[in-house]
C-alpha cells in the first residue's frame, strides 16, 4: 500500500513513514479529524484568493483590477510580463471580488558564498545583558562575524509570548509570529532609560546563573522599561511609527495589556473578551491605554534595535509551524484555527516516538477564506528588518500532521496544504524585502517537495549529521551545516554525553540512541578521525568536511564553536532545561577563543567569488 491523495478534506488515508514502509490512519482518526476541518462554502472556489505570476493565465476572464498603488487595469487572459507584483483586488464581468495575488515565483538570492553562525540569542549572553543574550549581543556577534568575513547570523524565533510569568521557554511556540519578544531589549539602550532604575543587586545574581532565567529577566526588566516609556511616550516618531503600523500593532499590544490583567490563555478569560471586535475589547483598550501604549513602544523599540543589531548584515530569522493555542494570534485568527488539535511529526530518525509540538493548525479551507492574510502577516513580520527567512519544518506548507486532543503522536494523520499559493506567497515576500529564504526540510520528507523549493530558490537544509554524501557533493542551492539545535553538538556526539542526556530525559530505548549514535560517528569519523581525539580535534575534523560544500550558506554553531557538549534541546522532553542553557563563553569573549579561532580559520577566504546561480537571482523562471 503506498501513499495516496487527499480526500475531501485534504485528509491523507494513506502515507509513507520516514523508513518509507506504507501506514494507515485508524477510521476514527479521520471521522474526528473531518469533523474539526468542517466543509468550506460551496462559493469559495468562486470568490477565494488567487495566486499567480506574470505571464500566467490566473483563469478569471476579463478583469478589472485595481493594484495595491490605487491604480487600476483591465486584463483579459494572461497577465502581461510586466504586471505588477503584490496583492490587488481583482473584479470579474459578474461583479465578483476577490484577492490576486501576483508572486515573481522565485525568492530572493545572494550572489556569492558565504558564511554565518548559528545563534541561540538567549543563550549568547555577555557582561552587559542581564542574564539572556540580547539585541545588543546580537550586535557584537555582527560585528565580529563582520570583522571576519561572515555575512549572516541565523536566530531562533525571537517571537513574542505571554509578557506574563512563567514564560513560555520555548522560541517554537510563541504568542505570535508576528511580534518580536521584549526580553531581548538591551534595557539602557532604550529611550528615557534611567541608570538610577537599575535593580544592581538582583542584576548581579541574575548575569552569573548558571541557566538562562526567562521569569527573572522579565521581571527586572519591565519595571525599568516601563519607567522609562513614561519618560519617553510623547515622542511624535512613535506616534509616527504606531500609525504606520496600525490595526495589528493595537490587536496585539491590547491582547499583552490583557493577558497581564487576565492570564496568558485568552480561552481562559471572560467570554465578553474572548472576541477581539468586541465593544469589551474596544473599552478595555481606551480603560488601559497607557498599558496598551507600553506594549505598543516595546515593539517600536524592538524594531530599533534589530536594525541596529543587524546594520546591513543578514540576520536570517526563524518562523515556527505555529503559535500557542492561548496567545495573540490565535485570538485574533481563532474561526482560522482547528480547536481540539494540535501538530506534530510522527516517528522518525530525530525521535521514535513521535512528536507533539503543541500548536493548533490552520485549517486549509479557512485560510484561504483569509484571503491568506494569516499567512503573509506571520511571513511579513518574521522577516521584517533583516533580510533573511528559516521556514521551521517547511514541508508544513505542504502537509501537516494532526493530532486529535488527548491522543498520542503516533495516532495523527497528513492534512493537506494548498503548497503552490503558499510558496508563491513565500517567494514575494522574499522578493520584497531582498530576503534569503531557508526550508528546514529534514525528517519525512515526501516526493515532490525539493523539487518546489529549489524551482522557488529557497534554499534547502543539507545537515551533516544526517548525510550520506560527502559534503563537497552537497547542493549549491543550500544551508550547509554540522548539526541543529535539535541534534547533537560534535562535543556531545563525540564524549556519549549526549546520548547520556537522551537517556535520562526521554523514553526512547537505548539500542535506538546507542545505534543513533553510531551512526552519527561514523559521518564524524570518515576522513580518519582518531578514536583518541581530543574535542577540539573532534569539532575541527566536523567542521573540515563542513566547508568542502559548494552550498551557497554555510552555517557555523556557535556552541560547537566554544565545545559546548549539551544541545539547546532534546525533542519531546519536558524535564530537561531545553531553551535555558547558556554558552560557556560570553559574546564579548569570544574574540580570545582560541576554539572558535579554529573555526574561523576554517571559513577564511569562503565567499570571494561570486557563485554559478542554476538561475540568475531575483528573476522568475
Amino acid at each position: 500500500m503506498a501513499a495516496d491523495g487527499p480526500d475531501a478534506w485534504g485528509i491523507q488515508e494513506h502515507w509513507l513513514d520516514s523508513d518509507d514502509q506504507p501506514q494507515r490512519v485508524a477510521p476514527a482518526t479521520i471521522e474526528r479529524l473531518r469533523a474539526v476541518i468542517g466543509t468550506p462554502p460551496a462559493d469559495l472556489d468562486r470568490t477565494g484568493p488567487v495566486v499567480t505570476r506574470p505571464g500566467r493565465d490566473p483563469g478569471l476572464g476579463r478583469l478589472r483590477v485595481t493594484c495595491e498603488d490605487g491604480s487600476e487595469r483591465e486584463v483579459e487572459g494572461a497577465l502581461p510580463d510586466d504586471f505588477p507584483l503584490g496583492y490587488h483586488r481583482a473584479r470579474t464581468e459578474d461583479g465578483t471580488e476577490r484577492r490576486l495575488i501576483v508572486s515573481p515565483g522565485r525568492c530572493w538570492l545572494p550572489d556569492r558564498q558565504t558564511w554565518g553562525w548559528t545563534v541561540q540569542l538567549y543563550a549568547a549572553r555577555s557582561s552587559a545583558s542581564w542574564g539572556i543574550g540580547d539585541l545588543g549581543d546580537l550586535r557584537t556577534l555582527r560585528e565580529w562575524t563582520e570583522e571576519h568575513g561572515g555575512g549572516f547570523l541565523l536566530v531562533n524565533p525571537l517571537h513574542a509570548v505571554a509578557p506574563t510569568t512563567p514564560m513560555e521557554p520555548s522560541p517554537y511556540l510563541p504568542a505570535t509570529r508576528r511580534f518580536r519578544n521584549p526580553v531581548y531589549l538591551r534595557v539602557d539602550e532604550v529611550p528615557g532609560y534611567d541608570e538610577a532604575d537599575l535593580p544592581a543587586e538582583a542584576l548581579a545574581r541574575l548575569v552569573t546563573a548558571p541557566l538562562v532565567d526567562r521569569d527573572a529577566a522579565w521581571e527586572l526588566k519591565r519595571p525599568v522599561l516601563l519607567a522609562a516609556y513614561r519618560r519617553s511616550a510623547d515622542d511624535p516618531e512613535l506616534a509616527t511609527w504606531r500609525a504606520q503600523r496600525g490595526g495589528a500593532l493595537e490587536e496585539f499590544a491590547t491582547w499583552c495589556a490583557l493577558a497581564e490583567e487576565h492570564g496568558p490563555d485568552w480561552r481562559t478569560w471572560p467570554t465578553e473578551l474572548s472576541d477581539p471586535g468586541a465593544g469589551a475589547v474596544a473599552a478595555f483598550r481606551e480603560r488601559h491605554a497607557e498599558r496598551v501604549g507600553f506594549h505598543a513602544w516595546l515593539q517600536w523599540q524592538l524594531d530599533v534595535q534589530l536594525e541596529r543589531a543587524s546594520d546591513g548584515l543578514t540576520v536570517i530569522q526563524d518562523l515556527p509551524i505555529g503559535v500557542s493555542g492561548g496567545g495573540a494570534d490565535a485570538w485574533v485568527w481563532q474561526d482560522v484555527l482547528a480547536a481540539g488539535v494540535t501538530v506534530g511529526a510522527p516517528p522518525d530518525a530525530l525521535n521514535t516516538l513521535g512528536q507533539d509540538w503543541g500548536s493548533p493548525p490552520l485549517v486549509p479551507w479557512r485560510l484561504r477564506a483569509a484571503d491568506y492574510e494569516p499567512f503573509v502577516q506571520s511571513v511579513r513580520g518574521t522577516i521584517a528588518g533583516a533580510g533573511g527567512l528559516r521556514i521551521d519544518h517547511v514541508m508544513g506548507l505542504f502537509r501537516l500532521w494532526w493530532i486529535p486532543a488527548e491522543g498520542e503522536a503516533t495516532d495523527g494523520a497528513y492534512v493537506r496544504y494548498p503548497s503552490d499559493d503558499l510558496l508563491d506567497i513565500v517567494a514575494l515576500e522574499s522578493h520584497r524585502a531582498r530576503a534569503v529564504v531557508v526550508g528546514e526540510d529534514l525528517g519525512t520528507v515526501e516526493p515532490g517537495v525539493p523539487e518546489a523549493l529549489a524551482e522557488r530558490g529557497i534554499l534547502s537544509y543539507q545537515v551533516l549529521w544526517f548525510e550520506e554524501d560527502d559534503p563537497a557533493d552537497w547542493p549549491e542551492a543550500a544551508l550547509a551545516t554540522v548539526t541543529t539545535h535539535d541534534l547533537p553538538t560534535v562535543v556531545g556526539l563525540w564524549n556519549g554525553s549526549d546520548a547520556e542526556d537522551q537517556l535520562a530525559s526521554t523514553g526512547m530505548p537505548e539500542e535506538d540512541v546507542a545505534s543513533g549514535r553510531q551512526e552519527l560517528l561514523a559521518k564524524l569519523t570518515r576522513d580518519g578521525l582518531a578514536a583518541d581525539a581530543v574535542p577540539a580535534e573532534a569539532v575541527e575534523a566536523a567542521y573540515r568536511q563542513l566547508v568542502r560544500a559548494p552550498s551557497l550558506l554555510i552555517a557555523l554553531s556557535l556552541e560547537d564553536a566554544v565545545l559546548e557538549e549539551r544541545r539547546p534541546n532534546v525533542p519531546g522532553t519536558v524535564d530537561r532545561d531545553n531553551w535555558r542553557i547558556p554558552l560557556p563563553v560570553p559574546v564579548d569573549e569570544l574574540t580570545r577563543s582560541a576554539e572558535a579561532a579554529r573555526l574561523l580559520r576554517l571559513v577564511a577566504g569562503i565567499g570571494q567569488s561570486p557563485t554559478q546561480n542554476p538561475r540568475p537571482p531575483n528573476q522568475s523562471p
